[in-house]
């Protein structure tokens, strides 16, 4: 019979959102996690000093994508518990971490930085273009990437407790896999509109120059875009504050 409830499960959900609030280079996120985790131990292991060992395990270094971060929550509650009763030790522990959080990390980044953050940008920036009095750019691009972002936070400490250790193995790794392929092809769509948009508002083609600036402009992107230093997003704020300057000396 299992010894965690689901209600302590969600909070490990609710508090794996600040798994990052105390990150650092020597443990990065393994604060952030023994924090999460906390009332599955409180659960877990009545004596304060078992507890407290325990606890001071779990603050060891762990890094991964945050989002997927609540999956291995869930697995490592599931191998904590039979750790309670006397099956693993704290070596099996921290080769399910190290396991885990490898693997969520190259499959979230994929995911969520490099897949559903720019879709989301695109669903917004299209918004924005085509209704330009209304709030509904910046209200799409924020659903569209919290709910999945939300979504999982809560319930993939379920998921991962449930399935346990091999929470990413089988159908479930497929699916996400599925879902990555997706959104890049949703994503390449949404931007080809966002591009056509831009040169020709309503089926009006714009001025030459501004048609020359949009097509400079995103080649600038794609070249900008592979090179780690300066960041993408350094370039974006740059040419952004050069887009206003040139807007407002109109």
């Amino acid at each position: 019979m299992s010894r965690i409830s689901r209600m302590t499960l969600f909070m490990v959900g609710f508090r794996a959102h600040l798994l990052q609030a105390v990150w650092n280079f020597e443990r990065q996120q393994g604060i952030g996690w023994a924090f999460a985790l906390a009332p599955v131990l409180e659960r877990l292991y009545p004596d304060r000093a078992t507890r407290t060992e325990r606890l001071a395990e779990h603050t060891a270094y762990f890094n991964t994508q945050p989002t997927l971060a609540s999956f291995a929550l869930g697995a490592a509650a599931r191998v904590e518990e039979a750790r309670a009763a006397g099956q693993g030790d704290a070596a099996s522990m921290a080769r399910l971490k190290s396991a885990l959080g490898s693997t969520y990390a190259a499959l979230g980044d994929r995911l969520f930085w490099f897949t559903l953050r720019p879709f989301a940008a695109a669903c917004g920036v299209l918004l924005a273009l085509t209704r330009p009095q209304s709030m509904s750019g910046a209200l799409v691009l924020w659903l569209v990437y919290a709910l999945p972002h939300v979504g999982l936070r809560a319930m993939g400490v379920l998921w991962g407790y449930e399935q346990g250790p091999g929470v990413l193995s089988g159908a479930f790794r497929e699916r996400l896999e599925w879902v990555v392929r997706v959104l890049g092809v949703l994503g390449c769509a949404v931007l080809g509109v966002v591009f056509a948009w831009s040169l020709a508002p309503g089926g009006e083609p714009r001025p030459i120059a501004v048609q020359c600036a949009l097509a400079g402009g995103l080649g600038l992107g794609l070249l900008t875009a592979q090179r780690a230093r300066p960041s993408p997003t350094r370039w974006a704020l740059v040419l952004g504050i050069l887009g206003l300057w040139l807007a407002l000396r109109r």
